[in-house]
């Protein structure tokens, strides 16, 4: 069979059979693909480092029936500091669960993939402040889903002026008044509101290039993540990961 040559990312591992491994693995063209790699786990396999969860790489693979078989790998990248810092690992966990629930097989996900490297890039190699990078990631990924939130106006009256309030229900900014009406809005300060802006709207390599501290940290991280699971029809806790 034709071999053809991919780039992707280790979402998961299980061991399968004695020596072997079933993979999930996330594709910019192909999505979120299953596949096996056989003998992965011997000792001197050439497959055993490149197949390990959260190893991003180039790897040769075949069509199956029903799966995908990796015949070789190249490593990339491997997250080493996130293996080695429980808390980093449990952040990252914590990414990786919702990344497998948003993608699928066959899919366009080169803008998921990138935000994912990126955001483990952040956790593994940096030491900005965990639960805003999350935050960050979240936002940006309901943008690439479909739910970027309305910023330029309010989202009910179209004011431009006295933007205030995030609206959860209404999907964006709305002004004082607006907000009177509606039990869903979040108050915001300046910060939060060029925050939010400038997440939905920054280059990806920039992306994380800001940080907030105080009231505007706590008020991004509430927005951010009362959005994400109302988007989502899904409560996602990172103290349930350990």
């Amino acid at each position: 069979m034709a071999t053809i040559k991919v780039k992707g990312i280790i979402l998961s591992e299980n061991n399968m059979g004695d020596y072997d491994k079933m993979l999930t693995m996330l594709t910019p063209n192909l999505g979120k693909i299953s596949c096996s790699a056989k003998g992965a786990r011997r000792p001197k396999s050439a497959l055993l480092a490149g197949t390990q969860l959260f190893c991003f790489g180039e790897f040769l693979v075949y069509q199956g029936t029903t799966t995908y078989h990796i015949n070789s790998c190249e490593t990339i990248e491997m997250f080493y500091k996130i293996r080695t810092d429980l808390d980093k690992l449990k952040y990252a966990i914590h990414i990786n669960k919702i990344v497998q629930d948003v993608t699928d097989e066959n899919e366009n996900c080169y803008t998921i993939l990138q935000l994912y490297l990126n955001t483990l890039y952040m956790l593994a190699e940096t030491d900005k402040d965990k639960e805003l990078t999350i935050s960050i990631f979240k936002l940006r990924l309901l943008s690439v889903l479909g739910f970027m939130p309305r910023v330029m106006a309010c989202v009910n009256c179209q004011e431009k002026e006295q933007l205030s309030y995030f609206s959860i229900r209404d999907n964006g900014f709305k002004c004082e008044p607006c907000s009177r009406q509606d039990k869903s809005s979040i108050y915001m300060s300046e910060s939060t509101k060029n925050a939010i802006k400038y997440v939905i709207t920054a280059p990806a390599k920039k992306l994380f290039s800001f940080d907030l501290k105080n009231e505007a940290l706590e008020e991004f991280k509430l927005i951010t993540r009362i959005y994400f699971n109302e988007k989502m029809e899904k409560e996602y806790k990172i103290e349930d990961i350990f």
